[in-house]
């Protein structure tokens, strides 16, 4: 099975449940991934002492991307359309919150740049 086959299996809810899992998939990998970013900012800006901004900020941008692929996945893969139960809504939902973790990561990463003493 390669990676392909993976995200597809994970987009379409698997073989475990309904229609939703796969929408629930991609809000939690989202979610997840805004924590993560929102954790590198804080690490940025002092206010975390544990962890490395750098590694946080590529973790989110990484997770965040993983989130919106997802949530794309299950829209181009499901069928019906909102209210029947196929998890469109929730797929929906899960792109913004996947953009989001990019974009703290991506701006955690420019600060952490500037941070660092030139040597």
């Amino acid at each position: 099975m390669n990676a392909s086959d993976v995200l597809m299996a994970a987009a379409e809810g698997g073989v475990i449940g309904d229609g939703r899992t796969g929408a629930n998939l991609a809000l939690a990998v989202g979610a997840v991934g805004v924590a993560i970013g929102w954790l590198a900012l804080a690490r940025v800006a002092g206010r975390s002492r544990t962890g490395n901004a750098r590694t946080g900020a590529i973790s989110a941008m990484t997770v965040g991307l993983a989130g919106t692929v997802l949530a794309v996945l299950h829209l181009a893969t499901a069928s019906g359309g909102p209210g029947t139960g196929n998890g469109l809504v929730g797929a929906i939902a899960a792109i913004p919150l996947g953009v989001i973790a990019i974009v703290l990561g991506r701006r955690a990463l420019i600060r952490s740049r500037r941070t660092v003493p030139a040597g």
